[in-house]
């Protein structure tokens, strides 16, 4: 039996390098030798026993590599092709599937019944951080890499650069908007180029650490807010005159940052959340007003799929956002518990790790 090296999930506040079987091949799937994977803030809220998987679980869901070995029923790719595939990797013919709502795609694990089904990388079935993962439905999931692309250059498209736009997306951001983005970790930066490409002609970045401000203005940032230097509500109110914005995106998941993100909002704007949550939320009921302010919450998890794969190169290719900045850090796989701790602290001004077997 062929055995490959994976982090796994032990138990709370445990993820290891440990080893085990390369997985075997079914009709329709795809073995993928990994050639980059990363660390997501996901991972970290499953290290903290912040959101539930099964002990003995390979963990990560962001894959970039070159195709092992294809299932007897997958056409139009060959072996020794690189490629990627989404965080999300939908079946195409579930009912969530055939609706459009690719990243709700069903199904249930050990845990019980997953609303968002279609995250199944590290979540229901062994993850990418490994030498090798296997991918489900492979004609629908996997994206071929052009050729002129590096894999750093892409290593952000299955979920931070996705999930980012996303917000910006669901946000329904027109020519001319003004938008805050709460927090610029990696998906908040996203979500800032995510914007400008969408036409917002004003973007306002929140956070306080100086280098992700400094991203953020890079990546299209109007105005830097470093919420240390006074109530970052308080200070969106002056910027837009008192009108407040026409979408806030929230992208760190604590009540703080949606309360804020809630505040700022003008009558009828909309708040796109793409926090990952570990505790109940209370809406306010002034910034809520009372219901009546035609207010818009949003929730979004990122589409995947082998078209917004190939949308999301497109972009990269074209030279309209340049996400390589982001990789801060790089380490080997056996590295993979160092990247974790480095990543989990937040340490040395660490934005993204990439990890390569």
């Amino acid at each position: 039996m062929k055995m490959m090296k994976a982090a796994v999930f032990v138990e709370k506040g445990r993820i290891v390098l440990e080893d085990k079987p390369v997985p075997d091949v079914g009709p329709l799937d795809a073995l993928v030798r990994i050639t980059t994977t990363t660390i997501c803030g996901t991972d970290i809220h499953i290290l903290k026993g912040e959101y539930p998987v099964a002990k003995g679980l390979t963990i990560g869901h962001e894959p970039v590599g070159i195709i092992e070995k294809l299932g007897s029923a997958v056409s139009g790719y060959r072996e020794g092709q690189r490629v990627i595939a989404g965080a999300i990797t939908p079946s195409g013919h579930s009912y969530a599937s055939l609706c459009g709502c690719h990243s709700q795609d069903g199904g249930s694990s050990r845990h019980g019944f997953k609303p968002a089904g279609g995250w199944r990388f590290g979540n229901t079935i062994d993850g990418a951080q490994a030498d090798y993962v296997l991918v489900p439905d492979a004609m629908v999931n996997l994206s071929p890499i052009p050729d002129a692309l590096t894999d750093e250059q892409v290593l952000m498209c299955p979920d931070i650069m996705s999930t980012g736009f996303s917000g910006a997306e669901s946000a329904s951001i027109r020519i001319g908007d003004t938008v805050a983005v709460f927090a610029l970790g990696p998906i908040g930066l996203c979500a800032v180029a995510g914007a400008k490409l969408m036409g917002a002609t004003t973007i306002i970045g929140v956070d306080t650490v100086p280098e992700r401000l400094a991203m953020a203005r890079q990546l299209g940032a109007d105005v830097a807010v470093d919420f240390k230097q006074g109530d970052p509500v308080a200070q969106i109110m002056e910027l837009t005159d008192g009108r407040g914005v026409d979408a806030a995106i929230e992208a760190l998941g604590t009540q703080g940052t949606f309360e804020a993100a809630l505040r700022v909002l003008r009558p009828g704007g909309t708040l796109s959340s793409l926090g990952v949550y570990s505790t109940d939320l209370r809406i306010p009921l002034d910034a809520f007003s009372a219901g009546l302010g035609d207010t818009k919450i949003v929730t979004t998890l990122c589409p995947g799929g082998k078209e917004r794969m190939r949308r999301l190169m497109e972009v990269v290719a074209s030279g309209r956002v340049d996400l390589k900045p982001l990789v801060t850090h790089r380490f080997k796989l056996e590295e993979i518990e160092t990247a974790y701790d480095l990543f989990g602290h937040q340490r040395e001004g660490v934005l993204k790790v990439a990890i390569r077997p």
